[in-house]
């Protein structure tokens, strides 16, 4: 029995070194074709896997072409298919790769090593649509798809500036996943795009099958629970930041493009504020930021004090407390969990079921776990509340992987409340602060423009000014060029009668 197991895993392993040796893989897959083609000029062996392949292409531009031309060689057949991907190779790694990836292979003799490789990929893929996470009431209502070559064109589209670069790299010893790097080569700064670069270029891994593979192998601090990237559905956001003089990474099968570098201030604008006049777009930043600060420490704050801190309480309020918490036998820091794990579960059930089950099981079991917990006794109404807009504050953030971030760290503080009062708060967040301190961003300090302190680029962080006094382009990100455009042309604006 051990002897047939390493006999197994050995030839599960084994690479195929010939033409030959692929064929015979691929014949143990029901979707692979390899068949002999005869016409009056000679013969050819076609090889394809049939549900990679576009069988319109193949029976189009390939067959009849076939039929009709002198089979005697390669490069007669090659000059003679209207396909502009054509290559010649007796590479069988190359060879095995564009096979997988909906290639058609040409043999003139069945045993040979030189084959032809046409490409004719199937463009199996959804439509472009409306995004769904960061959708927004103004502006474009286009996202991201899972081809890459498609979101390439609609991020072109946007910005069709000659000098936007793709540098394509394959990664993935099995998927060898198709990757893009794309940056301005007159704005980026080119240490950052080497970064990106080299960091993908060094990635070992057997399958990627999302851009979120590429952002956990990447990142500055791998053990940080904090997003050093920004991923977004929209082409619009990519191509603006890419105008700025940032980087980025398109992966072949995914949804979402990576951005960097970044700051921890970029994850609380939505990009829709530009749609918006500035004094709305800087209300509303000011809005999530302080939603930000509710939702982490509402609840521990509320645990410090029913714990430790009673005088700080007004007297017209701790009746009312005193009376919420009258039926109620668990002591505060438990009474937190339960409802901090009831929101949890409440969310996680409402994500993993189809839309519409999900919508009502968001809102009939909040409304009916909440009242009957309240009404048993189990939690106070007061603490219910508290949780409640919390939970409502943390889905005020653009970016759903830093929403993700919020809802983890309550808990660390909840714990330190229960332990030192409002004193545990302030230790906790000083670990939070001196963790966000030493993390990075490809190199690049991540509480940018806060420290170090960048007074230039708080025109577009905190607040978002006018678009006329943003004539620079971020200092943090170094680029070839700093200025964007003429400020004092942008402010001489003359009507026609003047």
């Amino acid at each position: 029995m051990l002897k047939w197991l390493k006999k197994t895993n050995k030839n599960t392993n084994e690479e195929p070194q010939t033409l030959s040796d692929l064929f015979n893989l691929a014949r143990k897959s029901e979707d692979f074709v390899h068949y002999e083609l005869v016409n009056t000029h000679g013969s050819a062996w076609i090889s394809y896997l049939k549900t990679l392949v576009d069988i319109e292409t193949l029976h189009r531009d390939v067959l009849p072409f076939l039929q009709r031309c002198n089979l005697k060689s390669l490069e007669d057949i090659k000059g003679y298919i209207p396909i502009e991907d054509i290559e010649i190779t007796k590479d069988v790694t190359k060879i095995k790769q564009h096979f997988l990836k909906g290639y058609i292979i040409i043999q003139l003799r069945q045993k040979s090593d030189e084959c032809l490789l046409i490409k004719a990929l199937s463009s199996s893929t959804r439509e472009v649509a409306a995004p769904e996470i960061e959708f927004s009431v103004l502006g474009p209502k286009e996202a991201f798809v899972e081809s890459l070559d498609t979101n390439i064109h609609l991020i072109r589209k946007r910005l069709p500036d000659i000098h936007l670069n793709a540098k394509e790299i394959k990664v993935g010893t099995r998927s060898h996943t198709r990757i893009n790097v794309l940056y301005v080569s007159t704005v980026a700064n080119e240490e950052n795009v080497q970064t990106v670069i080299q960091r993908i270029e060094n990635i070992e891994f057997d399958q990627i099958s999302d851009s979120s593979f590429i952002t956990q192998l990447i990142a500055d601090n791998q053990n940080s629970p904090f997003p050093q990237l920004i991923d977004t559905e929209r082409p619009d956001r990519v191509a603006s930041v890419l105008g700025e003089g940032k980087v980025a990474i398109v992966v072949d099968g995914s949804p979402q493009v990576l951005i960097g570098p970044t700051n921890l201030l970029e994850f609380f604008s939505a990009f829709e504020d530009y749609f918006l006049n500035w004094h709305l777009a800087t209300t509303f930043r000011l809005i999530r930021m302080f939603s930000v600060f509710f939702s982490v420490l509402a609840t521990p704050i509320y645990v410090a004090i029913m714990t430790f801190h009673y005088e700080l309480i007004p007297k017209d309020l701790l009746s009312t407390l005193i009376t919420s918490r009258s039926t109620v036998p668990f002591p505060p820091i438990l009474e937190a969990l339960i409802l901090e794990l009831t929101i949890e579960l409440l969310r996680e059930a409402g994500a993993r079921l189809p839309t519409k089950v999900g919508q009502t099981i968001g809102i009939v079991g909040g409304i009916v776990i909440g009242t009957a917990s309240v009404e048993a006794g189990l939690t106070s109404n007061v603490l219910l509340i508290i949780v409640a807009l919390s939970a409502l504050a943390s889905f005020t953030t653009p970016v759903y992987k830093m929403g993700n971030t919020i809802r983890l760290i309550r808990f660390p503080f909840l714990f330190f409340a229960q332990l030192w009062g409002l004193l545990g708060i302030v230790i906790c967040f000083c670990f939070v602060l001196v963790h966000l301190l030493r993390l990075e961003s490809l190199g690049r300090p991540y509480l940018q423009p806060l420290f170090p302190p960048r007074l230039a680029d708080f025109k577009d962080t905190i607040v978002r000014l006018p678009f006329a006094s943003q004539s620079l382009r971020p200092v943090n990100l170094q680029t070839q060029q700093t200025k964007r455009f003429d400020q004092k042309k942008a402010k001489n604006k003359k009507d026609i009668d003047e």
